[in-house]
């Protein structure tokens, strides 16, 4: 044998002993796989990213367009899920994950985006269905299960095909056969792509006074002023002539907005009284433009409590209708760009719970962040890319404390270009906040940052919040 065959073997044979090697210790090693090797299977890969990150609004009843609660759902759709994980389109979850955490957050890791791609390039394959999670079994008409208690409104609202905006005030009442402790409301919009906004009430009577929730009007055109004349037409005032005249009304209890789910949070935090006789005030309720006649049934599920309130969350919210004013005042220029500031100091130590960011259709960006006494910046949250299809109320993983004297400012940035293609208006024109209801069309713009939030408490900020 010359030395080209002798060098020609030996190569060979070190060639041989290298893919053995590598072949044995992929098989004993599973995690070091080449991904490109793996065999995709819906049972074994897909249906856990499914069911953590899609399957609660891609079901029956919800939100999603089409249902993945089965494989043949998930092979029906598999092409849409591909587009939709590789654009990074869905699952959506606005905020950034590198600048701060929240509860349930639903994201892709590279990986999972790669097995969902994988699975639909090699044939949508099934597996081994008696290794896979079992579809899961969701109650319809609810994000936590069975409610306790439905109010259904009186009567259904009919909404003009005439392509402009409405907003109501509608009252559904309720009876009880005692006082009851409250978890958390959950309103259920039976027009989905209507419903922009709720902002609800909790009414409770005094058994001892005259009064009859039922009677009087359920739905009336949504003022800005004359409450007073408002509640009367609805008959939501007491009948003896005593004082006070109407009875006592806990703010926002029921709240809604696109992708929005009420937060719950531990059995000691939150929570109400509903007195055995009341109703819910939806103060205001938006419904975006149709081009036909609709008729909506939005109902509400009340989660009762087997223990009373014991730390009452308090809500603020700055900017639009809040307690801190925009600066600069809130007007777009047609085919720029404006960033806008509202800041707000808080008075004593507070324990954040949750945030709510709310812009319109050209909102691009969101800041905010706390600035204590000291010069230490407390993060809280930030959207890079806006989304008015997707207004989470986020929760953080454990109360967020925020010392006394610390300025909690806010910064939104409004693209009112023609390359925003989500403008309303082409080509682009001035838009801004307007005055009452106007603000709240989809077609102007608002920039409120609603926060929940305690009294600190010692300790506050070791306590998850995470509900158990």
């Amino acid at each position: 044998m010359n030395l080209k065959n002798e060098l020609n073997s030996l190569f060979a044979g070190l060639f041989g002993l290298l893919l053995f090697s590598c072949s044995s210790g992929t098989e004993k090693e599973g995690s070091t796989k080449d991904p490109s090797d793996t065999l995709v299977t819906y049972s074994e890969h897909i249906a856990p990213i499914l069911f953590k990150n899609c399957t609660n609004c891609h079901r029956p009843g919800e939100s999603g367009p089409f249902n993945l609660l089965t494989y043949n759902d998930a092979k029906l759709a598999a092409n849409k899920i591909k587009f939709a994980v590789e654009t990074r389109y869905m699952p959506p979850w606005p905020a950034d994950l590198e600048y701060s955490h929240f509860i349930g957050e639903r994201t892709l890791s590279q990986k999972e985006i790669d097995l969902v791609k994988k699975w639909v390039d090699q044939g949508k394959l099934r597996g081994d269905s008696t290794k896979a999670l079992p579809d899961p079994d969701f109650y319809v008409g609810s994000f936590f299960g069975k409610p306790d208690m439905v109010i259904p409104m009186q009567t259904a609202v009919k909404l003009q095909g005439n392509g402009t905006d409405n907003f109501l005030t509608i009252k559904l009442p309720y009876t009880l056969s005692k006082d009851t402790f409250v978890r958390h409301f959950e309103f259920v919009p039976g027009k989905r792509k209507l419903v922009h906004h709720v902002n609800g009430h909790l009414i409770g009577y005094n058994h001892l006074r005259a009064f009859d929730q039922y009677k009087g009007a359920s739905i009336l055109p949504d003022v800005r002023n004359n409450f007073k004349e408002q509640f009367s037409k609805m008959n939501l005032n007491y009948t003896d002539k005593m004082q006070p005249e109407f009875p006592n009304l806990s703010p926002n209890t029921v709240y809604y907005l696109p992708g929005y789910t009420p937060p719950v949070y531990p059995d000691n935090i939150g929570g109400y009284v509903m007195k055995k006789n009341g109703a819910i005030l939806l103060a205001n309720i938006h419904y975006g433009p149709s081009n036909k006649e609709q008729f909506d049934s939005s109902y509400i599920n009340v989660f009762f409590s087997p223990v009373s309130p014991k730390r009452p969350i308090k809500e603020l919210q700055l900017g639009t209708f809040g307690i801190a004013p925009i600066e600069p005042k809130l007007v777009i220029p047609p085919n720029e760009i404006k960033t806008f500031h509202t800041q707000w100091q808080v008075p004593e130590d507070i324990s954040l719970l949750s945030v709510n960011p709310h812009m319109h259709l050209v909102g691009k960006s969101m800041l905010a962040y706390a600035l204590t006494p000291s010069n230490d910046t407390i993060r809280i949250i930030k959207i890079n890319k806006w989304e008015f299809r997707w207004q989470y109320y986020y929760t953080f993983q454990k109360m967020k404390k925020i010392p006394a004297g610390s300025m909690i400012h806010v910064f939104a940035t409004y693209d009112n270009t023609a390359q925003n293609p989500n403008n309303p208006y082409h080509p682009p024109r001035e838009i801004s906040e307007g005055e009452g209801n106007e603000s709240m069309q989809t077609t102007e713009e608002m920039l409120q940052f609603i926060f929940s939030f305690l009294p600190y408490q010692a300790g506050d900020e070791n306590i998850s919040l995470e509900k158990k």
